[in-house]
């Protein structure tokens, strides 16, 4: 192995050129913590009381205070990034995306990527990955989803003029 791919951990990443659509990949998992969720309102300003305040939220339809959706969809990003760990270039765009059921204090989330598509950009030395993604909790239900787009580098292409 080369220095420069053990500085730089290259190669602990899967490329572009190494998908395929149907591949699957689960990511480690977190627990969503009511500090989070305090942090995520003051940073985002969201200070719902159905986020915020226990006596509030019991009267309400979870019975109890829930994360943020947001703060999930946050978190199920950070979550992603290393299912697969990828060179990413850009994240291009979240589409369709649903919020399935709450997500409490104390919950364990983890995230599902599967390809969907792959269109090959600069002569393959990058290309554009269409994902879908669920976020699941420890129950195993699909509490989110939705497709995003990301543009990763290839790992083996060669080089040529751009599109």
């Amino acid at each position: 192995m080369s220095d420069e791919k053990k500085r730089n951990g290259s190669e602990n990443w899967i490329g572009f050129d190494e998908l395929a659509v149907g591949d699957s990949f689960e990511s480690a998992a977190r627990t969503v913590t009511q500090a989070e969720v305090t942090l995520f309102a003051g940073i985002s300003g969201d200070f719902n009381p159905i986020h915020m305040n226990h006596v509030h939220a019991a009267e309400g339809p979870f019975r109890q205070p829930i994360a943020h959706g947001l703060l999930v969809l946050s978190v199920a990003s950070g979550l992603g990034i290393q299912a697969p760990k990828t060179n990413t270039l850009a994240f291009l765009s979240i589409e369709n995306w649903e919020f399935l059921k709450p997500v409490y204090f104390g919950d364990t989330i983890h995230v599902r990527n599967t390809v969907t598509a792959l269109e090959a950009r600069s002569r393959g030395r990058r290309g554009v990955v269409t994902w879908t993604k669920e976020v699941l909790n420890h129950k195993g239900q699909v509490v989110q989803k939705g497709t995003t787009r990301t543009m990763i580098a290839s790992r083996n292409a060669g080089g040529g003029d751009e599109d």
